[in-house]
């Protein structure tokens, strides 16, 4: 298995990075997330991104925004005639993104480019070749999932966003590699959070046994102590 950091933005993106999107190599090729300046970076790799299957952690923009380029790139644009990729969705994520295309402009589009499918919550799917497996978390009140990808020798937990959650050490447990978020300075007040300080996100990482914690989501002005690992664009981790 080999992780490849696409984009790894916080909700605004750092100076010349793109936001959320991790690329899974290893039988297949499958993207996490797919935010805003995604594309773009896949597309200095090749004419069109060659992926198996496309898994969303979330809807807000930042995680799944260049999904609609993609559409009209591979509708009129030099994706088009390819195979679809499967678009792995949160639950009822289906109706939300043709919502949202109905808005946009590509609803009828969707699923001439994407075959569209809906993950459930702690139900292993097969994608790209790999095992995943969907953990849903706490991120404000949006309907939110962390992602476990497992192949027969390596697995890559995804926190996507997240507030503090017992379930972020259950994604993660016993892991090659935790991508983690750390978005915040200082813990955020009031009783309904959605994301980490660096220190909850080693907190978690801690509970979960995983061996390798990269740190994720961060903003570029936020140091790190400890000498905690950063993500940066283009960074490759074989597993």
């Amino acid at each position: 298995m080999k992780l490849i950091v696409i984009g790894c933005s916080p909700a605004w993106p750092n100076p010349g990075s793109g936001q959320s999107g991790y690329l899974v190599e290893g039988a297949g090729r499958l993207l996490l997330d797919c935010g805003p300046g995604v594309l773009e970076r896949l597309r200095t790799r090749e004419i069109w991104p060659s992926v198996d299957a496309v898994a969303i952690s979330h809807f807000h923009l930042d995680h799944w925004g260049d999904l609609v380029p993609w559409i009209f790139g591979a509708s009129f644009g030099p994706g088009r005639g390819r195979p679809r990729p499967q678009l792995w969705l949160p639950p009822g994520g289906a109706g939300t993104l043709r919502s949202f295309g109905q808005r946009l402009g590509f609803a009828e589009r969707l699923e001439h480019v994407f075959e569209l499918y809906e993950y459930e919550n702690g139900v292993a799917f097969d994608a790209a070749g790999f095992e995943v497996t969907a953990f849903r978390l706490s991120h404000y009140d949006e309907l939110t999932f962390g992602l476990r990808v497992a192949d027969a020798r390596s697995t890559l937990a995804y926190s996507g966003d997240s507030a503090p959650d017992p379930n972020l050490a259950e994604l993660a447990r016993d892991a090659d590699l935790f991508l983690c978020e750390a978005t915040l300075a200082a813990t955020e007040p009031g009783d309904i959070r959605g994301h980490l300080t660096a220190d909850e996100a080693v907190d978690a990482f801690q509970a979960s046994g995983a061996r390798r914690l990269l740190v994720i989501h961060r903003p570029a002005e936020l140091p790190l102590d400890g000498g905690l690992e950063r993500a940066v664009d283009g960074l490759e981790v074989e597993l």
